[in-house]
């Protein structure tokens, strides 16, 4: 969705005379008003106040982006105002705003966050926002704003003229969580390519589904593709072509070695062994290791939007019930009806946790047909199936671990029977997928989980016993904390970081309790520290950065704030030996410090947008400042201030 669809030149106001930041907030409110977005003003204006509560919505370099999601909103849309002499809006730089955007987004979807992402892409150029604060009209603060999206986006322009010749070079970005490595990788491709005077598409695979999709004549002409992913993409589409494919890290950091590869003819051509829809790798010459973790890195970007939104479902219900007073017993998160309700519902999301991963990691081996085996047997972990009680035993469930080997092995021994089915006669073919994969694919499962459930619901019981005895000892359960949101900051979204996530994701939905709750707490904190050290760090210590970097530093607040611990990718790989491990240090100390103060997390994802979910949150914010602060200190004393500043 384009900013030009959602701003009206009715709902632009330059060289407004304001002195206050309720002054402007009135201003913007009343120009969505008249651009008819609201059926109620009073309740979306309130909307923004509260959201102004949580922080300051400004974010440094004269800017500020007020938003809500309201029922009042009719349909997303955007109000701006210049301020040529600037109101203070409490910026983390300390500079006066003078160039305001407010979002009102409706209740359904995430539309403020596409539009928040896009501004914050096109905010990040100084000669764009120049243009836009001496705008003489709207029309003229419309046309630039056209002008940098065509330019910046230019697979939305209409026919644009690489479109014409075809792309040179074509790429598909993937991430696990299809949020930051995604389209960094993307964008870093997408300027690469600019620079070097070769065209360039490139396909995003986030968590959104596939944007710009590469179409199968742009396929044909191309040269070749790159395929930078942390997990399977489709791949069977480029049969027949060059395609190098590589982990979404080397798109960000190595763009222009990635296109050289292909224009340079150094890549083998690619068969698939499908003639259908394929999530095989293409990379024939990966490691064991990198399929494992492509395959493990399927399964989980598939399973956290039920495990997010599932838990705080039931988060919620806890609230609820805790508001009302209910006693904390067996009955507790449904002893009221709509309490009842919210943990119903984010319980039947929170269940196909397991399925869903088992399912996918067995759909990145086998393809199709592994989809079946790995739902079963991600089922069957969860009830303790076992020979005796097949409809599930409660001292057999083998849970996320469980779940994790079903995956595996039923994909890797569904992938044997399809190779043994290739010597089966051609008539036969088209009743594999339909009969006799579903058939031996569910007897292979449901005897290998039979089988192996009682020994891993062992290993399963005796790991969630541990962990919650050791929340009963501080000498144990800080340590562990600080261990594993040290390591949310060590690739910051590579496999320590889904490491670490996966470990706290998957006690939580083993045995919700106060020990997971707060190993919860704890990684979540972890990966909220570097961005908001890097943040700090720019506004307090600017002599120790470039004026790009510092350009960009405040928008990693409000990475941070929101659990994006990727905002501090770009200034790790700029400088590595000092901003990782002052990371890792600022985060281990504030996961140290929560677990330390008691502090406890229900929803597994959120940042700050899940407060409510916090035990303990004054002392939470307290752990999460002095991590931030630590990090920023020690960078500071790591890096030194650059000869000549910028």
């Amino acid at each position: 969705m384009r900013i030009t669809d959602l701003l009206k030149a009715d709902g632009i106001q330059l060289g407004a005379k304001v002195s206050t930041k309720s002054d402007a907030i009135e201003i913007l409110v009343k120009l969505h008003d008249k651009c008819d977005n609201l059926k109620d003003v009073a309740a979306y204006k309130e909307g923004i106040l509260k959201r102004e509560e949580m922080g300051t919505t400004a974010i440094g370099m004269e800017v500020a982006i007020p938003h809500a999601k309201s029922e009042a909103v009719k349909a997303p849309a955007l109000s701006a105002i210049t301020v040529p002499d600037g109101v203070d809006y409490e910026s983390p730089d300390g500079a006066p705003c003078k160039l305001i955007f407010m979002i009102a987004a409706t209740m359904d979807g995430d539309v403020h966050l596409e539009v928040l992402a896009r501004l914050m892409q096109m905010l990040m150029h100084e000669d764009f926002t120049a243009k836009l604060k001496a705008a003489k009209t709207p029309k003229e603060f419309l046309d630039i704003i056209d002008k940098q999206e065509a330019a910046q986006f230019p697979e939305e322009a209409a026919a644009p003229a690489a479109k014409k010749e075809g792309y040179q070079v074509l790429a598909v970005t993937a991430c696990p969580t299809g949020i930051a490595h995604t389209y960094m990788a993307a964008e870093a491709l997408q300027k690469a390519g600019d620079e070097m005077g070769i065209s360039v598409k490139v396909e995003t695979n986030g968590s959104g589904g596939a944007k710009n999709v590469l179409t199968a004549e742009e396929i044909a002409n191309c040269d070749g593709i790159i395929i930078a992913a942390d997990k399977s993409v489709e791949t069977a589409r480029f049969d027949g072509k060059p395609v190098y494919s590589t982990k979404v890290a080397d798109g960000i950091h190595k763009p222009k070695e990635l296109i050289n590869k292909i224009v340079n003819k150094e890549v083998p051509v690619f068969h698939s062994d499908k003639k259908a829809d394929s999530s095989a790798s293409a990379g024939e010459g990966e490691s064991f290791g990198r399929k494992l973790y492509k395959h493990l890195m399927n399964g989980v970007s598939h399973m956290l939007p039920f495990v997010v939104a599932g838990g705080i479902f039931i988060a919620i219900a806890f609230l609820i019930d805790a508001a009302a007073g209910a006693p904390q017993d067996g009955n507790f998160g449904s002893a009221t009806p709509v309490a009842a309700w919210f943990k119903a519902i984010g319980g039947v999301a929170f269940n196909f946790m397991l399925p869903i991963l088992a399912g996918f990691i067995a759909q990145s081996i086998a393809d199709r047909p592994g989809l079946l085996v790995g739902f079963v047997g991600g089922s069957l972990a969860a009830v303790g199936s076992t020979f005796a009680a097949p409809g599930g035993d409660s001292t057999s469930v083998s849970g996320f671990l469980g779940a994790l080997l079903a995956g595996f092995l039923a994909g890797w021994l569904l992938k044997i029977l399809e190779k043994a089915c290739d010597h089966l006669p051609h008539a036969l073919e088209g009743i594999k997928p339909v009969l006799i994969y579903p058939l031996a694919g569910l007897g292979i499962v449901g005897v290998m989980m039979c089988a192996v459930n009682p020994i891993m619901g062992i290993i399963n019981t005796g790991m969630t016993n541990g962990v919650t005895e050791m929340a009963k000892n501080p000498a144990l359960i800080v340590p562990l904390c600080a261990l594993l949101a040290g390591m949310m900051a060590i690739d910051m979204g590579g496999p320590f970081n889904k490491a670490a996530y996966v470990t706290a994701a998957g006690l939580l939905a083993n045995s919700p309790n106060d020990a997971t709750y707060m190993i919860m707490a704890a990684v979540m904190i972890g990966g909220m520290v570097p961005p908001i050290a890097i943040a700090l760090s720019t506004t307090i210590f600017r002599n120790r950065w470039t004026a790009e970097e510092k350009k960009n530093g405040p928008v990693n607040f409000i990475m941070g704030l929101s659990f994006i611990t990727e905002g501090a990718i770009p200034y790790a790989a700029g400088h590595p030996l000092q901003v990782i491990p002052s990371c890792i240090v600022g985060s281990a100390a504030a996961g140290a410090l929560s677990a330390l103060f008691g502090c406890t997390l229900m929803a597994p994802h959120g940042g700050i947008f899940v407060l409510p979910t916090i035990g303990n949150p004054l002392m939470y914010f307290l752990a999460l400042v002095i991590g931030s602060v630590l990090g920023m200190l020690m960078l500071a004393i790591l890096k030194r201030p650059i000869k000549k500043e910028a």
